[in-house]
This record gives C-alpha cells, structure tokens and sequence, in this order.
C-alpha cells in the first residue's frame, strides 16, 4: 500500500506534470528547430511569437466567450486557436518581409539573422504586452479535472490522491496529434518533400525546380502554428504571462540543441529530457522516500529550489554544447 502511495506522490507531482510541459517544450522546440533547419538562424524571437499568438488566442477565446460561444467541458481557447494561427502567420509572414527578407537576399551571415531576430524579440513583446497587458491570465474554462484528487482516493482507499487536470490531458493529446501532422506533412507532401531537399541542400533544391519563396513562406506559416499551439497549450495548464514566454526560450532551445538542432524527431526527444530533468531536480523527494521506507529526517532531498529551474536547463545546454554539438539526433553543429 505504501508503494502505491509512493508511486501516485511520483505521478501526482512529477511524471504528469514533467509529462504535460515536456509537450509544451517539444512543440516550441519543433518551432525552433524548423526554422533553423531551412532558414539557417536561430530564432530567438521564437518565445516572444508563442506568447504572441496566446496572446491574440486569449483575446478570440474571450470574443467567443461575450457571445454565448463556448465547448462545454473544453476550452473554448480551442475553438479560438485555429483563427489565432492564421493571425500569428499573417504577423510572421510580415515580419519576414520586413526584415528578414533583406538579409536573406544579402546572403548575410547567420549571425546577423540573429540579431535581427532579436530585435524582433523585443518588438513583438512591447505589441504583446500592448496588447493584452503584463498581468497574469487564467483562460481554462471547461472542465477543471479528469481525475480529482477526492474521488481517487474514494475509489482507491489511498491516502494520496491522484489529480489528472484536462488541460494536461488536452497538452498531450494535441501534441501527438500535431507532431502526427507535421511529420506527415513533411513525408507525404510534395511541398513537404520540397522543404526537406531546400533544408538537405538549398543549391541542388533550386536546381530541381524549387520555389524558394514558397518554401521560406511555409516554415513560417508552420511555425507560427507550432508557436501559438505550444504558447496555448502552456498558458492552459500553467497561466498566461508574456514574461514567462521569454524566459521559456532557454529550455526550449535547449530541447532543440540536446535532440540536434535540424532534426525533428530530436526536438520531441530534448523537450522530455529537459522537462523531466528541471522536475526531477527541482522536486522535493522527501514523501516519496518516506512511502518508500526510508527515514529521511528533517532533510526534503531537494537538489535544487523550484527558483533555479531554468539553470537545470542552462547546465544541460552547456553539457551538450561541450561534449556532443550535434545533439543526440545528430542535427546541424551549433
């Protein structure tokens, strides 16, 4: 009995949770990834786009709201998210033109994509917070709980008690079925295949006959769904504030980085690792060791506060960068 105790403590604050926001980073990471795989830059406006496109999904979700429009026990944010992403690519599609086009046909160096992306950064946070504000924002209607803590332990007999939110659940579920999507896309289409030869080698895919133009405007017209999916989905289980989309741009080019930058199945892989290691490391083991027997004292075997989360993410990202660039995957050296 104390097992199983130990094991719904395990799952209660650790696996599900871990589980639901390595989604989240593995679809901002995917993000992160395509760009860099056909656009040749890091994007470090990516945080700023994800809390972008929450941002104008919050906006559409309480539109939907004022007239009576909701999903019962779903968020209405879902409802909203499809309108978001169109917006959100119409806002890249623009920047891209705007700026990113011209160094792109300067043929300038990374380096100075970054930069500009950078400045895209603190651009698209000042509309961002104009927008809608810097307060925080909770914007999970619907049902609150799959499985609540009371009845688990009703039906069970534990002590502990197992909750499952939906909005976890809703996490996980749209992002095996986005991650479905997009590797389909990207393998069954001809536009797809066009994406995959410009990123393999961009002389050969001009050669073949392939729009450049095309193929630059659908990365971003994907991103900007990866990034509003993944914003949505980390403002629906945790709560909406445009600063803490900034600050998740270190963990999810971590994710990136650790799977290899380039590769897509690398991203998904790096988005766990990393989610799993800031939960583990910032978690406080003292019940679970206790269930389990052993007598722990006044100690809450706790590696690191919840404050130093983000330098979980930070020392996995200096580790990869040092002794494997190319990331587990194998992707593009950084």
């Amino acid at each position: 009995m104390e097992i199983l105790n130990a094991i719904v403590v395990f799952l209660n604050f650790v696996f599900i949770p871990a589980a639901a926001y390595g989604a989240q980073l593995a679809l901002g990471a995917l993000g992160v990834t395509l760009i860099y795989g056909i656009l040749r830059f890091s994007n470090f406006a990516h945080g700023d786009t994800m809390a972008f496109g929450t941002a104008i999904t919050i906006l559409l979700t309480w539109g939907l709201q004022t007239i009576g429009i909701s999903l019962g026990p779903l968020p209405t944010a879902l409802l909203a998210l499809p309108f978001a992403i169109a917006l959100c690519a119409v806002a890249l599609l623009a920047t891209d033109r705007a700026v990113y086009r011209f160094y792109r046909r300067k043929k300038s160096d990374p380096i100075i994509l970054v930069m500009a992306s950078v400045g895209v950064m603190f651009v698209m946070n000042g509309v961002t917070r104009l927008l809608i504000g810097v307060d925080e924002i909770r914007f999970d209607d619907g049902a609150r709980f799959v499985i609540d803590v009371r009845s688990f332990r009703e039906w069970s007999g534990l002590s502990e008690g197992l909750a499952l939110r939906s909005t976890q659940v809703i996490t996980l579920v749209v992002a095996v079925l986005v991650v479905w999507a997009l590797f389909w896309f990207l393998n069954k289409t001809r536009s797809g295949k066009a994406m995959r030869a410009y990123s393999d080698n961009e002389d050969l895919a001009l050669l073949s006959g392939i729009d450049p133009e095309r193929v630059v405007r659908l990365t971003w017209i994907i991103a900007a769904g990866l990034a509003t999916i993944a914003g949505t989905m980390y403002g629906l289980d945790k709560a909406f504030k445009p600063f803490n989309y900034f600050q998740l741009l270190l963990p999810i080019f971590a994710a990136a980085i650790v799977g290899g930058l380039g590769s897509p199945v690398g991203a998904i892989a790096g988005g766990f690792i990393v989610a799993f290691s800031e939960v583990a490391v910032t978690y406080p083991w003292k019940r679970v060791a206790e269930y389990l027997g052993f007598d722990t004292g006044s100690a809450m075997l706790q590696l690191l506060s919840t404050e130093y989360k983000f330098a979980v993410s930070f020392v996995i990202l200096i580790i990869v960068l040092l002794f494997r660039p190319t990331g587990l995957f194998r992707g593009k050296s950084v």
